[in-house]
């Protein structure tokens, strides 16, 4: 008898399509790929199984009994940072939220008032990250928040990463009137210096034991089971895991239906590290910033508004283009016009997005110094089902953009996530890396090698 093939089958669960992939566990290959509608009316597993169903099909000998999910669905993971101070740890708290795969929706620096505590109730966050002061800095800020969230009558679970001496009166008050909560460290423990890796961990802790379920996107226990992650954590953490591989500095540019998301890994520059340029609220080397205002259908009319800020070409029509997109989100183009259009709109995306990401904005996160990228990832459904042609004028557009004011990369080489594997990547990385990092190798960093089975029909149309 032969042995069946050991895989398991990495799913992203998104708000409109879910993808699924099985992936070979002892040589990292891409079996197959399949896509199903999310079924959010009824329960996501209904489309997650039908998914996979489709998978098992096509895969007679194939053991796919091991599943990995991530999950956007349902709006994904609202997060809102209750900080100090705008410009030093609200700011540090922003870029750890985005950084854990949340939608950072709300951001309130100082002393809470009344109306900053409504405020911050209309946003509902899904999540709140308590931050404020470094280690032994000033504590009345962060004790005054934490007082009246409590006394507000929060139920959002409360990550608690700020000043560390003083966590344990900041807990006492969150605990004494019910405030679920997770402590963790101090993402600026000191002035320069951004700790990111607890607080991300932690806010993937409440998303999976307070989020997931409580967005009641499944009757039973089984979905909570098998997320992992919110989807856009999991893709940083295929972004890490590739560069670590690698050993030197990427970018990727995902150009979604409703956000334009990029990922960048770069090595730390020493003089920003310690120099006169050092920056109070720390640097992230390991970042991704998002756009929501910059996608192919929910926010297309977005895009052209905002390329003209930045003075940049809107072909005549376009308005009319983009405005059609977002009036009919589910909208396919279907003629030679259609895709051209699609094409500059996700260029337009890809250039203000990445001139954000890598110059900062004022107030925001400082420029980075993109001169040393290798390799550009380009990512997203306009991408993955393009032509070779339009996908490489979309990813060469930002990487020819001189008037960005931004330092652009030297030499790199530019790839399309066609098999959307940076997630399974991410999926695998904790339980099987050496198959994790072999998959990005084959799909991503050698010459491509034959296609897996032919994709759901659906999946032509996923985002």
């Amino acid at each position: 008898m032969t042995a069946r093939i050991r895989a398991a089958v990495c799913a992203d669960v998104g708000s409109t399509f879910t993808k699924v992939a099985a992936v070979d566990l002892d040589g990292g290959r891409l079996l197959g790929t399949a896509a199903h509608p999310t079924t959010i009316g009824t329960d996501v597993m209904d489309g997650l199984d039908a998914a996979i169903g489709s998978l098992a099909a096509r895969l007679p000998g194939v053991d796919l009994s091991t599943v990995y999910a991530c999950s956007s669905a349902g709006g994904g993971l609202r997060l809102a940072v209750v900080g100090y101070e705008s410009l030093v740890t609200a700011e540090a708290g922003h870029r750890v939220g985005l950084s854990a795969g949340a939608k950072v929706v709300h951001v309130a620096t100082g002393r809470l008032t009344t109306v900053g505590v409504t405020a911050l109730r209309t946003a509902r966050p899904d999540v709140i990250l308590l931050v404020g002061g470094t280690d032994g800095g000033d504590a009345e800020v962060l004790l005054h928040n934490a007082h009246r969230l409590s006394t507000a009558r929060f139920r959002t679970p409360v990550v608690v990463a700020g000043n560390a001496e003083a966590a344990p009166e900041v807990i006492a008050e969150l605990a004494a009137r019910g405030v679920p909560y997770v402590r963790t460290e101090n993402v600026l423990p000191r002035i320069g210096v951004l700790n990111p890796s607890p607080a991300r961990a932690a806010i993937r802790e409440v998303f999976l034991s307070h989020v997931i379920g409580g967005k009641k996107l499944s009757r039973g226990r089984r979905f909570v089971d098998l997320v992992r992650g919110a989807t856009p954590d999991l893709v940083l953490t295929g972004v890490e895991l590739l560069a670590d591989h690698l050993g030197h500095d990427l970018l990727v540019v995902d150009v979604g239906g409703a956000t334009t998301d990029v990922y960048s890994v770069l090595t730390p520059d020493p003089e920003l590290q310690g120099g006169s340029r050092a920056e109070v609220a720390g640097t992230l080397w390991r970042s991704r910033t998002v756009e929501g205002d910059l996608g192919m259908r929910w926010s297309a009319t977005g895009v052209v508004e905002a390329a003209r800020a930045e003075k940049l070409d809107v072909p005549e029509g376009l308005d009319a283009a983009a405005a059609l997109r977002t009036a009919d989100t589910d909208f396919l183009p279907g003629t030679g016009t259609e895709r051209a259009e699609d094409t500059r709109i996700a260029a337009l995306a890809a250039i203000v997005a990445l001139r954000r990401h890598a110059r900062g904005e004022p107030g925001g996160a400082p420029r980075k110094d993109l001169r040393d990228v290798r390799l550009v990832i380009g990512s997203g459904g306009v991408l993955r089902h393009a032509e070779a042609e339009s996908a490489a004028e979309v990813l060469g557009a930002p990487l020819g953009d001189l008037a960005g004011g931004w330092p652009l990369p030297r030499r790199p080489r530019a790839v399309v996530d066609v098999d959307y594997v940076l997630a399974p990547a991410g999926l695998l990385s904790a339980d099987h890396p050496e198959a994790a990092v072999a998959l990005l190798r084959q799909r991503l960093l050698s010459p491509p090698p034959p296609p897996p089975p032919p994709r759901n029909p659906a999946d032509t149309g996923a985002a």
